[in-house]
């Protein structure tokens, strides 16, 4: 076990999901057509003027409210200035000295250990355009330059990667169910950077700062590879320099891309065009209260009504499952295995949205209902599901359509088991005699007797009652 102790600090962009820019009307949207996204104010055109968009406010007045932050009623925008070729106007717009968000947290949950990861700050500023480099030339796609986001700092006080990694997963479902953002990693909404120290004492070592690491997954990774670099650095006698790397997946290691010589002077000032944020707590509260039912709350209902932390653990995972499962009052235990069985199964094989489907939430609830009162079997759904799915036809009038009628009536069912018995009665000896295979057995017989037109629930509990009677 080393004797060194890590540190660690995250920063952590994230593009907030309006629909135009920070300060330009241009549109917010990924995946189109380079620089088609884009307008003389995102270009960096001499003279041009930034209008805020005020919904990026209202995001970040969610974000700093799932994180627990305290919000700053009274803020300005500066001007961070710097060159660099996917910075045009030669300054970024943010927020320096008077951050949205600050002393805030996100509890993780280690094991049974809670533990809260103190967020010293979060601030609004502009993305600036994507560079695409190859050996010949760096391109610049400008539809990203303009984007509003917020980064997000914590204190140093993680000190292991496992923390970093839950602290991130916790971090992407607060601000995915607040609707603040995608936080689509692989698109570049949500990018990290990791700061790693290590020491024998409780004093700070030597900042190493990791850029643009492309998974969650990948944070963790990094950070161990680069505390078990610092350490061999240390054991060798020699002294570490605050640098900056980039991870490599492939490699699997850390790779040097500058060393910082000097601090940056980035020479802050006042941003002159644009007005200061003057927030009341009339508009603090307004938008807090539109803030959606958050995961763990979602969660915890769940787990309440009986679905499995399994299943449970799946919903949140599918935030569209969730969302369309919200609001409805029905047997969520029948509605999560509907949702996470046939009908996932049909969504991933259209690559469809359940939005996009004809599954309305009445014909939704109406197919719950029918399959707890056993008035519909899951072999019917099986039979019928593409038709549900792509056809505006309610449950009854496709029943009807497809000739499906099942037996509600118990006496008919217990007709139907007796029959299979008395034909069976090698295999019902077998059952009394304490063979639990036979059940199974029977129970075809049953389903295949009646059709797949009975309860299978409701046969089996039948069946089960009427083999102990006979005991």
């Amino acid at each position: 076990m080393s004797d060194y102790q890590k540190t660690i600090g995250i920063e952590v962009h994230v593009e907030l999901k309006t629909k135009e820019k920070l300060f330009s009307p241009s549109l917010n949207l990924y995946g189109n057509l380079a620089n088609s996204n884009c307008n003389i104010i995102d270009l960096g055109y001499p003279g041009v003027l930034p209008i805020l968009n005020y919904e990026a406010v209202s995001l970040a007045i969610r974000a700093a409210t799932v994180l627990n932050c305290k919000i700053r009623k009274k803020q300005h925008f500066d001007r961070k200035n710097y060159f660099y070729p996917d910075n045009p106007k030669n300054f970024q717009i943010t927020e320096e000295r008077t951050p949205i968000g600050y002393d805030g947290y996100v509890e993780i949950d280690d094991d049974g250990v809670k533990k809260k990861i103190e967020i010293l700050e979060m601030h609004i500023e502009e993305d600036t355009c994507k560079s695409i480099h190859s050996k010949e030339q760096t391109l610049l796609d400008f539809n990203r330059a303009g984007v509003p986001l917020v980064e997000i700092v914590t204190k140093p006080c993680m000190h292991t990667s496992r923390e970093a990694t839950l602290y991130l997963e916790k971090l992407r479902e607060l601000l995915l169910y607040a609707n603040v953002s995608d936080c689509k990693i692989e698109e570049g909404s949500m990018r990290c950077d990791a700061n790693i120290s290590i020491s024998k004492d409780n004093n700070l070592g030597t900042k190493i700062e990791i850029k643009n690491i492309g998974s969650i997954t990948n944070v963790g990774l990094a950070i161990d590879y680069e505390a078990k670099r610092q350490e061999e650095i240390l054991l060798k006698g020699e002294t570490l320099r605050e640098e900056t790397r980039r991870y490599d997946a492939k490699l699997d290691k850390t790779i040097l891309m500058r060393v910082k010589e000097t601090g940056n002077d980035y020479r802050y000032f006042p941003e002159p065009d644009i007005p200061y944020i003057i927030l009341s707590d009339e508009e603090i509260k307004k938008v807090q209260s539109e803030i959606p039912v958050l995961a763990h709350i979602r969660r915890n209902r769940y787990l309440e009504s009986g679905i499995s932390l399994l299943n449970a653990n799946k919903l949140i995972a599918n935030k569209e499952l969730s969302d369309y499962l919200e609001g409805l009052d029905i047997n969520l235990k029948t509605a999560s295995n509907l949702l996470l069985g046939d009908i996932s199964a049909y969504l991933n094989k259209k690559n469809m949205s359940i939005f996009d489907s004809k599954l309305t939430k009445d014909k939704f609830i109406d197919l719950v209902q029918k399959l707890d009162k056993g008035e519909i079997s899951n072999k019917n759904f099986k039979d019928i599901l593409t038709d549900f799915m792509e056809r505006d036809i309610d449950l009854d009038s496709l029943l009807k359509e497809k000739g499906i009628e099942n037996v509600v009536d118990n006496k008919v069912v217990l007709e139907l088991i007796n029959k299979v018995l008395n034909e069976n009665t090698k295999v019902v000896n077998d059952y009394l005699e304490g063979n639990p295979r036979s059940l199974k057995f029977l129970m075809g017989q049953v389903m295949k007797e009646s059709h797949g037109s009975v309860n299978p629930k409701i046969a089996n509990d039948l069946l089960i009652k009427t083999l102990e009677e006979r005991k």
